[in-house]
This record gives C-alpha cells, sequence and structure tokens, in this order.
C-alpha cells in the first residue's frame, strides 16, 4: 500500500494542473461562503420591515448548528471543479501510457485500480476538510452563534459520502473513455444540463423517477437548507425522510461503479 501511495504521489508533485485545480477548489467553497454569507447579511442588516422579514423566513443558515446543512448544500453544487482533477488523473493514465509502464514494473491490474481509488478517496477527504473547516470558521465568527456547535456535523458525513460517490461517477467517465477532452466534456454537460433537466421533467411527468439518476441518489442526501424548505414544508420534511434510504442506495452505487472498473481493467487490453 505504501509504494502506491509513494508511486501516486510521484506522478502528482510535478502535475501542475493538479495543483491549479486544487488550488482553485480551496478557494472556491470559502468564496462560496463569503458570498451568500455577505448576501444575508446585506438583506439582514438592514433597518426596516424587510430586514424582519428576511430574518423571521430565513432565521440564520449560517450560525451553528445550520450552517452544516446550508453550506454543505452551497458546497455540493460546486463537486464538478475537484471531478476534472479526477478525470485527468485517469485519463493521464492512458495518454502517457504510465498504467501500462505500472504493470511492466509489476504492480498487478488490481493493484493499479485500487491506486486510482485511494485518489479518489484522497481527494474526497481534502475537499470534505476544507469544507468542514470552512463551516467552522464561519459558524464561530457569526454574531448570532449557537453553542450547539455539532449538532448538525452529521452534514460532514453527508457531505463526504456524497462527494466521493459523485468523483467516483467522474471517475468512471474517464475511465470508459480515456480521452481528457471528451470525458470532461460529457461528464460537465451531464452534471449541469442533463441530468437536473432529467431530474426536473421527471418531478413533473414521471412520478420523480429521476431519483434513480446516478448524481440525484447522493444529491438528495443534502436536502435544500432550512430556510429553503419553507417554502414547500411538505416536501422538506418527505426529503429529509428520504436521506437514510439514499445513503444505502449512494452506497451500492459507488461499490458498483468501483466493481465495473475493476473488472473492466482486468479484461481490458494494455
Amino acid at each position: 500500500m505504501n509504494n502506491l501511495i509513494k508511486t501516486e504521489w510521484l506522478k502528482i508533485k510535478k502535475y501542475k494542473a493538479f495543483w491549479w485545480v486544487i488550488g482553485l477548489t480551496a478557494l472556491s467553497y470559502p468564496g462560496l461562503s463569503y458570498i451568500f454569507h455577505t448576501i444575508y447579511k446585506s438583506l439582514a442588516d438592514r433597518k426596516g420591515e424587510a430586514a424582519m422579514i428576511v430574518k423571521a423566513l430565513v432565521g440564520n443558515p449560517f450560525s451553528f448548528p445550520e450552517v452544516w446543512h446550508t453550506l454543505a448544500y452551497t458546497s455540493s453544487l460546486f463537486v464538478f471543479i475537484p471531478a476534472v482533477v479526477v478525470i485527468m488523473f485517469i485519463t493521464n493514465e492512458y495518454s502517457f501510457k504510465t498504467n501500462r509502464q505500472n504493470i511492466i514494473d509489476g504492480w498487478s491490474r488490481n493493484e493499479f485500480m485500487t491506486s486510482k481509488f485511494i485518489d479518489v478517496l484522497i481527494i474526497s477527504l481534502l475537499v470534505t476538510v476544507l469544507y468542514t473547516i470552512v463551516c467552522f470558521v464561519t459558524g464561530l465568527t457569526n454574531e448570532e452563534t449557537s453553542s450547539d456547535i455539532f449538532g448538525m456535523a452529521y452534514y460532514i458525513g453527508l457531505f463526504a459520502l456524497q462527494t466521493f460517490s459523485q468523483l467516483s461517477i467522474a471517475f468512471l467517465a474517464g475511465f470508459l473513455l480515456k480521452k481528457a477532452f471528451i470525458a470532461l466534456g460529457i461528464f460537465l454537460f451531464y452534471f449541469i444540463v442533463l441530468e437536473p433537466t432529467l431530474v426536473g421533467f421527471a418531478k413533473w411527468k414521471a412520478d420523480d423517477i429521476g431519483r434513480f439518476l446516478p448524481l440525484e441518489i447522493s444529491d438528495r442526501l443534502i436536502p435544500v437548507p432550512a430556510f429553503l424548505g419553507k417554502i414547500d414544508k411538505d416536501a422538506y420534511a418527505k426529503a429529509l425522510d428520504a436521506i437514510g434510504i439514499h445513503i444505502l442506495y449512494t452506497i451500492l452505487l459507488t461499490i458498483a461503479i468501483w466493481w465495473i472498473c475493476f473488472r473492466m481493467n482486468n479484461r481490458r487490453d494494455l
């Protein structure tokens, strides 16, 4: 295992695109938190009835413990940024034929795929740690913070599972297509345009069958924040109740993705 990690590190440490995208991820999460928090503050700090209405309807989504939920939801919208890194990792193996070289150097096919699994896991953990830090800083610096700091900290686990599942889907796209440009284009189009359209149509015309689409399965681990849930309280309550079953769906889907990758890699020509 140590040998796999050391070899992957040698590939990564001089890979400038990786560090650029990781840097972009590190900036985007606190940046998003700051933007949304600033918008909330600008509305809530106004004098008059408008500010009172905002506070009554919205509450304070950036104070503990609600900040865990709010930032998990907003951060999950931008998982496509680390997904770019995951796709580049696997497609570069085929572009530069380092997958073949690893096998020649004595790795088994399963060891090669295990190294890719570790890559995706590490990126998921880095993103989760970043999300956790941003939540802590945002909550602790909020003027209306609560003493119930960890009341909704279970969203850390939900966010980590969602991130790993969706990065696994990105990995599958790169693994199947092998070409970075094609895999990135298809994944981003599916992530940003196609699946949201299908999910919206399914809610309207097909008895919400879109909840079983690959990304939507894990998207439902983190429903909209509570202040948005007030728009339709019944739908929000159902979304919260559905988290448990979607944890199971997400785990099963993620296991299936990696089983497919390991199996195909064992049969694929080098």
